[in-house]
């Protein structure tokens, strides 16, 4: 047997993101390691480590044994002191050290993947719980992609933002779209919003909220919308990210009808921890 078909492209794509990363870093000295990111209370360092600590779950190693720091203040919950061990024990590695070991950890999850020969929809247990051989490959290039764009701005080096990964990770935003709408924003019954997106990715797409208040995608445009949203793609990811808050973004967001709707919408629009 060989890789399901289905699974091929998110191999692809978290194939090409997580090599973009390690051309990214393997050239940074030093004290580049060390600067800030989107991510609260990590550096470049730590969003890699993050990066290699959830591959290395996913091939069966065992976990550090590692206690945290008491004043790690961004980290508020059980989710993040578990994603925080991995960040942490490398805190103290050097640059030769991390690029090293993503190197290895790239080789050894590149073999795994060439040689998967599960059902796609094989449950499987990795570090976020027990979900299926195809979402949680759609999860790693989510993850991978999204975290090549925090370093991407920390550094000062954008790109591929029409990526393999860029597409996959759209799409998963654009699925939690009509529960944001409707359920989270609580657009009326019978009323549309469409979001109207520019840039490397570009698209359009409306929610419609039936009478029940269920709201369901949909890429044709709609007359006479409660409101239409128009960003950037980049303006987009970085708010369904939940890397920047919707005031920090006000002026790169333009809102045509119901503001206080707008407002609720963009309020609720990240769908990623």
């Amino acid at each position: 047997m060989t890789v399901h078909p289905s699974l091929q492209p998110a191999i692809d794509a978290w194939t090409h993101s997580i090599e973009a990363i390690s051309e990214l870093v393997t050239p940074l000295v030093e004290g580049e390691w060390n600067r800030a990111t989107d991510c609260p209370g990590w550096s470049v360092r730590d969003v890699v480590s993050h990066v290699i600590g959830f591959e290395c779950e996913l091939l069966g190693d065992p976990r550090p044994i590692h206690s945290l720091p008491r004043d790690l203040y961004h980290v508020t919950s059980e989710f993040a002191r578990y994603v925080e061990v991995q960040v942490d024990v490398r805190r103290c590695h050097t640059a030769p050290e991390m690029t090293s070991e993503l190197e290895y950890t790239i080789i050894r999850r590149s073999r795994q993947l060439r040689n998967e020969t599960r059902d796609p929809e094989t449950v499987i247990r990795g570090p976020l719980g027990e979900h299926t051989l195809s979402r949680t490959l759609t999860t790693r290039v989510l993850d991978v992609w999204v975290h090549e764009q925090d370093l991407r701005r920390a550094l000062g080096k954008p790109g591929n933002l029409d990526s393999p990964g860029a597409v996959i990770t759209r799409d998963v935003f654009l699925k939690a779209l009509p529960g944001v709408v409707a359920k989270k924003a609580q657009a009326p019954a019978n009323s549309a919003v469409v979001v109207d997106v520019t840039g490397p990715l570009e698209f359009m797409r409306t929610v419609r909220v039936d009478a029940e208040g269920n709201g369901k995608l949909d890429a044709s445009v709609s007359l006479g919308p409660a409101v239409t949203l128009s960003l950037d793609w980049e303006t987009y990811l970085r708010r369904a990210a939940g890397r920047a808050r919707p005031e920090a973004l006000a002026d790169k967001v333009k809102i045509d009808g119901d503001r206080p709707l707008a407002e609720a919408i963009l309020a609720n629009f990240a769908v990623t921890p």
